[in-house]
């Protein structure tokens, strides 16, 4: 299939799926494109048992779709530039201990204790699993999503050090979840008697401060070349190169491309480009990538909904789903928990926070583009499959039901 015509059509299928959610279903954005998303892989898995021909055409669409190279090359930079030049720097600052403790420790203390916990209670309901495998699964889920987290929490009610300490998490946490996943994945890769440690661990270290150096000097670079001019176009033009620079430089020099996004955004949308009170180029860029972040929102969460009409095999491993729904919030309660005890004074959250952090940390497209490239092996299909029904989960029931968590949590204060 030709490119243009799968972009056309991704575009008509957002366009038409927002239009039905503002229009008819009026959920908030995300949940509601991601029900009308589903419902629109249902209907497309019944017309495929009804008449093959439409089905299979159907089908055709989504199977062209390389989902997980995407969102991880393309999708990922632009949408995580555009979630950290928007955030709002003043807060984030004020709030960075306890958003670097969750975007780096309690991704790590997650992935664990899930890998640990879905590695022996699955084994007891006749999961069998590796263990190192169950790691990779909980490193690939447990980093929360910023296009989920961003949307829902738009339409809650959360207070605001909250909101932002959970966006701010959600920013950083990704770069760390897929260096985390990258660094297993080459550990498996290795063999288990042949693993480096020294060499992992430099892997690690590489892609992480690498990744964040490289966002800080092309965002200086291409901050600088923005304050010098006056002319609007050529500044978005000079904004959408320094985001493809990232992902082309990140992927030849092996570097965290989500962390380097951010680092580059923040740094970017923290440093006005206006040359005198006059202009307005830095308030109009704003505008402009909030709206790019509107619509790859819409495209993203359209591929995840699209993505579901490939995998028939759901149905087989609901048991294995439903146990990572449970352990993915145990995980993620305990990954508070632990660093709260610890460092409660400066990290300045009330265990009365706990729950609602907890159920905010909302799951999405990167976990899924993650377990779609897994290498083939007999637990792709359990892990892939599991991923989804997380996802699904956390946007469509932890999304809806958010504000009741907040409320009751709140009212025990």
């Amino acid at each position: 299939m030709q490119l243009f015509v799968l972009i056309a059509l991704l575009v008509i299928v957002s366009a038409i799926y927002s239009y039905i959610n503002a229009r008819f279903v009026k959920l908030p954005g995300t949940i509601g494109i991601i029900t009308i998303a589903i419902i629109g892989s249902v209907l497309t898995v019944i017309a495929d048992q009804l008449d093959p021909d439409i089905g299979q055409r159907l089908m055709s669409v989504a199977k062209e779709i390389n989902f997980s190279t995407i969102v991880l090359n393309i999708l990922l930079g632009f949408l995580l530039f555009a979630g950290s030049f928007n955030a709002n720097t003043k807060r984030l600052k004020k709030e960075m201990r306890p958003v670097v403790i969750l975007s780096t420790l309690s991704v790590l203390l997650s992935a664990g204790i899930f890998g640990l916990l879905f590695h022996y209670l699955g084994d007891w309901l006749h999961i069998r699993i590796p263990l190192i495998y169950c790691f990779l699964f909980g490193a690939l889920i447990s980093p929360t999503d910023p296009v989920s987290v961003g949307n829902i929490i738009k339409n809650s009610k959360l207070p605001v050090n909250l909101s932002t300490i959970i966006a701010g998490e959600s920013l950083f946490n990704d770069g760390v979840g897929l260096v985390l996943f990258i660094t297993i994945l080459e550990a498996i890769r290795s063999g288990a008697d042949n693993v480096d440690l020294a060499k992992t661990g430099l892997l690690f270290l590489r892609e992480v401060f690498g990744g964040i150096a490289m966002g800080v000097i092309l965002g200086m670079i291409g901050h600088r070349l923005m304050k010098t001019i006056t002319d609007f176009q050529t500044i978005v033009l000079v904004s959408l190169s320094l985001v493809m620079s990232i992902s082309l430089i990140g992927a030849w020099l092996e570097l965290s491309i989500p962390l380097a996004a951010v680092s580059a955004g923040l740094f970017v949308g923290d440093n006005s480009i206006n040359l005198n009170d006059s202009e307005r180029s830095h308030e109009a860029l704003e505008k402009f990538w909030h709206l790019v972040d509107e619509m790859l929102n819409t495209v993203l969460f359209v591929l995840i909904g699209l993505q579901m009409v490939n995998l028939p095999y759901l149905t087989n491993y609901w048991i294995t789903g439903s146990l990572s729904i449970v352990l993915i919030l145990v995980a993620r309660w305990f990954s508070i928990f632990v660093p709260l005890i610890f460092l409660r004074r400066s990290l300045q959250v009330n265990y009365s926070n706990i729950n609602i952090l907890t159920w905010a940390g909302v799951r999405g497209g990167i976990s899924i583009a993650l377990a779609l490239s897994l290498p083939a092996s007999h637990y792709r299909h359990i892990i892939l499959s599991a991923c989804y029904f997380v996802v699904i989960f956390s946007i469509i029931v932890q999304g809806l039901s958010l504000n009741r968590v907040i409320r009751h949590s709140l009212s025990k204060k």
